[in-house]
């Protein structure tokens, strides 16, 4: 498939995808998030690729927001219609893919693209990266999750700051409350993520799967059944089998 907004690479058994809107510092609009949807069913399919990666193109934005010259005259049902076809067409589809998808912020990730870095299963970010959630300067919230994700790795009282002050937070304040996994100089950002997501490559594809899910369900009332449920399920798999057996006979396993 071919896109005009994005960039798709493979490496290995990696894939990854960079926005490619420079002229708007890589602002989401609704074709960027449909190619990048599109991208990711794509990626679900794919058996050569076990990570994604997302990324911006350039040195100064990973994705500075969502266009608002898109919706500057929506009224309510437009707008709700909006946020929730952008959950159900990108940010929850990040968070539930079958494969773990990082996310490399390099620069600003803003409102819309700070959301689309929290649907990530993983954040890696360059030291010049700047991230926040200025939706409230224009009289609006997060509408793309994050109210609800922000809380979750960070905790309330923390995003409630973030979210009601508008601030931008520098990319070492947000590796230190745990928005970002780590920080890296921007030029090491890209090779530093690869790394990660070959180290990821090696394990059980349907180990991570079932891990995706687990973890997805750890902040609700059928967590722990969800991985009983999960681990059980594990247990008549190929990539189990091989997992034991490599590990009896003293070898690598090969997923």
């Amino acid at each position: 498939m071919s896109y005009e907004n994005i960039l798709i690479d493979h490496e290995d058994r990696t894939t990854i995808i960079t926005i490619n809107r420079p002229q708007s510092l890589n602002a989401l609009n609704a074709k960027t998030i449909m190619e990048l949807s599109n991208a990711l069913d794509e990626i679900s399919k794919d058996t050569n690729c076990r990570v994604a990666i997302i990324t911006g193109s350039g040195e100064k934005s990973f994705v500075a927001g969502a266009d608002i010259k898109e919706f500057s005259d929506f009224g309510t049902s437009a707008a709700e219609e909006l946020a929730r076809n952008g959950q159900n067409i990108l940010f929850n589809k990040i968070e539930n893919l079958n494969k773990p998808v990082i996310a490399a912020v390099n620069g600003f990730a803003l409102g819309g693209g700070l959301e689309l870095a929290m649907a990530c299963h993983i954040r890696y970010a360059s030291d010049n990266a700047r991230l926040g959630l200025p939706e409230v300067t224009l009289g609006l919230i997060p509408g793309y999750g994050g109210t609800q994700r922000l809380p979750k790795l960070v905790g309330k009282g923390l995003a409630n700051e973030l979210i009601f002050s508008a601030k931008m937070i520098p990319a070492q304040r947000a590796k230190e409350i745990g928005l970002v996994n780590d920080v890296f100089a921007l030029e090491e950002l890209l090779t530093k993520t690869k790394e990660l997501a070959k180290q990821i490559a090696q394990n059980s594809p349907m180990g991570i799967t079932k891990a995706i899910e687990a973890v997805n369900q750890s902040d609700s009332s059928t967590g722990f059944e969800t991985e009983i449920k999960a681990f059980g399920e594990l247990f008549e798999m190929d990539d189990k089998k091989e997992g034991v057996a490599a590990f009896l006979e003293k070898r690598k396993p090969s997923f």
